[in-house]
C-alpha cells in the first residue's frame, strides 16, 4: 500500500510539472491527494507547512536576500571588478579570470547565485563577446562561476540545509571554502586552456601602486566575509544574528561610505526582497508537507534498503546519492529538493556513517549543478538570455565545467577531510568525539 501511494504522490507531482503547474502548488496538491487517501485531516498539512518554515535559522535567508539586493545594485560588483581586473586581467583569457574571482568574492558578499549570474553577468558577457570570446564559453563560466555564490559562506542553501537537519551552520560556513576555492582554481585552469586555444585576448598589466589604490578602494566590502564568518564561526552570534548585522554594515557602505543610495530607493528593495523571500518559503511550506509524507510512507527505509541491495560501500552509496542529486536538481530548485528529499538524505548517511558536515556539503555542491543544467537552471537561463544565445548551445558550453565540478565532488568523497579538516579545525564543537 506504502508502495503505491509514493507512486502516486511522485507520479501526480510529475504530472502537474509537465502541465506547466508551478512546483509550490504541484508538491502541495499531489501531498494533498495522498493525504485524502489515507484519510489524515488536511489540519495536518497546515501544521507541516508551518513547522518547516517554523525555524529561528530560516531568518537568515530574508537578510542575506535583502543584502544581496544591497550588493547587486549598489555599485559593489563595479568595485570588485576594479580589484580584480587589477590582479588577473593581465593574465590570458584575463576577463574570464575576472569573472570567475568575482564570482568568488560576490558569493562571500551575497550567498545567492541568481544575484551573482545576473549583476556580473551584465556587466561581464557583453565585455567578454566585445572581446572576441566565444559567446558560449561567456555565458558558461559566467553561469557556473555564480554557482560560487551558494558555496562560499555565507550561502543561503547551507542555512536552510543546516536549520532543516539540525547541522552547525558555522561548520558548513568553513567547510565550503576548500571546495569552493577548488571550484574556481579548475574553472581558472579551464578558462586559461580556452584562452591559449582559441587566443582569446589578455588585460594590460597593472602596477604595484595601480593594484594597491584598487585594494583599498574595496577594503569595507573586503570586510563584510569577516564579519559573518568570524561571528559565526566563533559562536559569538548565530547565523542570522550576522546576517542582521551584515546587513546594518552594508547599509552603512552604501549610505555613509560609497553613497551609492538614496533612502527613497529602499522601500523598492524591501518589496522585492519580500516577494523574493516570500516565493521562496511558499515552496518551502509546500515541501515540507511532501517531505513528511515521505518520510511517513517509510520511502526514506525503503530507498535506502533498494541501495544497499546494489552495494553497502561508503564510495558506492556516496556515488549513488549524488547521481540521484544530479537528477532531480535538473527539474527542482534546491532548496526544494532538500526540503522533500533530506530524509532519504539522512538515512543514507545513517546507513554509511557519513559525517553531517561532510554529507550537507556534498548534497548542497552536488544540487547547485540544477541552476546550469536544463529545465530548472536559472543560472544558464539568467546568462544565456543576457549572452543572446540558446540554452542548448548554452548547456554544451557548461558541460566541460560541470564535469570539472563533479570531478572535485568525487575527489572529496574518497578524501573527505580535504572537506572536513578546515571547520575541524576552527569550529571543534561541531564534531563531537
Amino acid at each position: 500500500m506504502d508502495n503505491n501511494l509514493l507512486i502516486i504522490l511522485l507520479l501526480s507531482f510529475t504530472v502537474m510539472v509537465m502541465i506547466k503547474i508551478p512546483i509550490a502548488y504541484a508538491l502541495g496538491l499531489s501531498s494533498m491527494i495522498v493525504m485524502v487517501m489515507l484519510k489524515i485531516p488536511l489540519t495536518s498539512a497546515i501544521n507541516n507547512m508551518y513547522s518547516s518554515v517554523n525555524n529561528f535559522s530560516l531568518l537568515a535567508v530574508p537578510l542575506f536576500m535583502f543584502l544581496a539586493q544591497l550588493m547587486d545594485k549598489g555599485g559593489i560588483t563595479d568595485k570588485l571588478f576594479e580589484i580584480c581586473d587589477a590582479f588577473v586581467g593581465h593574465i590570458r583569457g584575463g576577463l574570464g579570470h575576472v569573472n570567475v574571482l568575482i564570482s568568488l568574492l560576490f558569493g562571500h558578499l551575497s550567498g545567492s547565485a541568481q544575484a551573482d549570474a545576473a549583476g556580473i553577468g551584465s556587466m561581464l558577457i557583453p565585455a567578454m563577446k566585445k572581446a572576441g570570446y566565444d559567446p558560449g564559453f561567456s555565458v558558461a563560466i559566467t553561469a557556473c562561476s555564480s554557482t560560487l555564490g551558494v558555496i562560499i559562506p555565507p550561502s543561503v542553501l547551507l542555512v536552510v540545509y543546516g536549520a532543516m537537519s539540525g547541522t552547525s551552520i558555522g561548520a558548513l560556513f568553513i567547510a565550503g571554502f576548500v571546495p569552493g576555492f577548488m571550484i574556481a582554481i579548475a574553472q581558472c585552469i579551464y578558462t586559461y586552456y580556452r584562452a591559449v586555444k582559441y587566443n582569446y585576448p589578455r588585460g594590460a598589466k597593472h602596477t604595484w601602486k595601480q593594484r594597491a589604490k584598487a585594494l583599498y578602494g574595496g577594503i569595507p566590502v573586503i570586510l563584510l566575509p569577516v564579519i559573518i564568518l568570524g561571528g559565526t564561526s566563533s559562536g559569538f552570534f548565530t547565523a542570522t544574528e550576522s546576517a542582521a548585522i551584515s546587513c546594518f554594515y552594508a547599509l552603512i557602505l552604501m549610505f555613509g561610505v560609497y553613497k551609492t543610495y538614496s533612502v527613497k530607493e529602499l522601500p523598492n528593495i524591501f518589496v522585492k526582497t519580500a516577494l523574493d523571500f516570500s516565493l521562496s518559503m511558499f515552496a518551502v511550506s509546500a515541501a515540507g508537507i511532501t517531505g513528511w509524507l515521505i518520510a511517513y510512507l517509510n520511502a526514506p527505509q525503503m530507498i535506502a534498503n533498494a541501495i544497499l541491495s546494489i552495494t553497502n560501500s561508503y564510495i558506492g552509496v556516496y556515488v549513488l546519492l549524488i547521481l540521484f542529486l544530479l537528477f532531480i536538481g535538473t527539474f527542482l530548485s534546491p532548496i526544494t529538493a532538500i526540503i522533500i528529499f533530506l530524509p532519504i538524505i539522512q538515512q543514507l548517511g545513517k546507513v554509511v556513517n557519513i559525517n553531517d558536515v561532510h554529507l550537507g556539503l556534498v548534497v548542497v555542491l552536488t544540487l547547485s549543478l540544477g541552476m546550469v543544467t536544463p529545465p530548472y537552471g536559472s543560472c544558464l537561463m539568467i546568462t544565456s538570455q543576457i549572452g543572446e544565445i540558446s540554452i542548448p548551445a548554452a548547456f554544451k558550453s557548461v558541460l566541460p565545467i560541470i564535469g570539472l565540478t563533479v570531478g572535485i565532488i568525487l575527489i572529496g568523497v574518497i578524501f573527505p577531510e580535504l572537506f572536513l579538516f578546515l571547520p575541524r579545525l576552527i569550529v571543534p564543537m561541531a564534531f563531537p568525539s
